[in-house]
């Protein structure tokens, strides 16, 4: 029987300019579907496991159109709520060179916005599920979604499963004070948490030192700090790092690290030239969660996961379609990029 895993969020309708076309200048918008719980739900369908996606969904073409977006990667949308009025949007526009990429949000009032607590029957949804994953996302919509989140947290703990959390804070959507807030009491709950260079200062305020993100600057020891603190104030079982060098929108270094509360792993870096970085953290997280269901080492773990998010930044949208057998091979040192032949 394929390990089930359990993701929840929302879904949204991604519109944006063809290339590295301004808002301004666009004529046309490419339409496609993405959402951070999905896209790491669309990833692990891709390596094979039972990924299910819940959400809420408008009973119309738009919203099934999502659907079927998801049920071409496999993911198990049987789960997933049917009513309000709207999918939420974002545009897009990718930046370039010194250009950084732009994100506009219209979602408000979308259906998972408007999700009641009776919508979802957690004990059911979990029957069998040996892992949960949320984003901190999903609780910023507003308090009423939060408190859904925090049902499906302790629903998750009862039927066993492993629950981890990307804490991804937007601050188009909530203060950093209303985040620490929410997801402090979320993150009692998490077994693995997830972060980027800023998540952790962001959110709870810790910060890393010698690093500045917007001179590309960071510096990989300081953030043992950062994953110590952590660690002391929930206990949480493993800790990501995600560690971005922007030299500009085109270029970045790659790398991450792995702290399990007595050793830190740092995988290899990688220097990426990027076609859609939309979704790399995700990529990132899809790849963690599969690494630690297969019960690989540290190392293993982290460089796999470093390595799907690589592959990530070289394909269009939201979701990762690459191969387990794909990742395995650059996590193992094939980064040359020949042709397969």
């Amino acid at each position: 029987m394929r390990r089930k895993i359990v993701t929840f969020g929302e879904l949204m309708l991604r519109l944006a300019p063809e290339g590295y076309e301004r808002f301004v200048q666009a004529e046309k918008y490419g339409a496609t579907y993405g959402g951070g719980e999905a896209n790491v739900a669309v990833s692990l369908a891709n390596y094979g496991f039972n990924a299910v996606f819940v959400t809420k969904l408008p009973d119309h073409e738009i919203g099934q159109g999502g659907i079927n977006a998801l049920r071409k990667f496999g993911v198990d949308t049987s789960y997933i709520v049917r009513g309000g009025q709207r999918i939420g949007i974002y545009f897009l526009e990718k930046g370039a060179s010194q250009r950084p990429s732009k994100v506009i949000y219209d979602r408000a009032d979308s259906s998972i916005y408007s999700a009641e607590k009776g919508d979802f029957n957690w004990k059911k949804i979990f029957e069998k599920a040996q892992w949960f994953h949320f984003t901190g996302i999903t609780p910023a919509l507003n308090d009423n979604v939060a408190g859904i989140c925090l049902d499906a947290c302790r629903e998750a703990k009862k039927a066993g499963a492993t629950i981890s959390c990307d804490l991804n804070y937007r601050k188009k959507l909530w203060s950093r004070e209303k985040a620490g807030q929410v997801m402090g009491e979320l993150c009692k709950y998490v077994d693995v948490c997830i972060a980027n260079e800023e998540d952790a200062a962001d959110v709870f305020g810790i910060h890393a030192a010698h690093t500045d993100v917007t001179a590309g600057e960071v510096d990989r020891k300081s953030y043992k700090q950062v994953a110590d603190q952590l660690m002391e104030r929930f206990g949480f079982q493993k800790i990501a790092i995600t560690l971005r060098e922007s030299l500009s929108a085109n270029d970045n270094l790659w790398s991450a690290m792995l702290y399990d509360g007595k050793e830190y792993y740092f995988s290899r870096k990688y220097n990426m030239h990027i076609v859609d970085r939309v979704g790399g953290g995700d990529s990132f997280g899809g790849g963690l969660i599969a690494a630690c269901l297969n019960n690989y080492d540290p190392y293993r773990t982290i460089e796999f996961a470093a390595a799907a998010s690589c592959l990530k930044h070289s394909i269009e949208g939201d979701f990762n379609m690459v191969s387990f057998e794909e990742v395995e091979r650059l996590a193992g040192g094939d980064a040359s990029g020949r042709v397969r032949r």
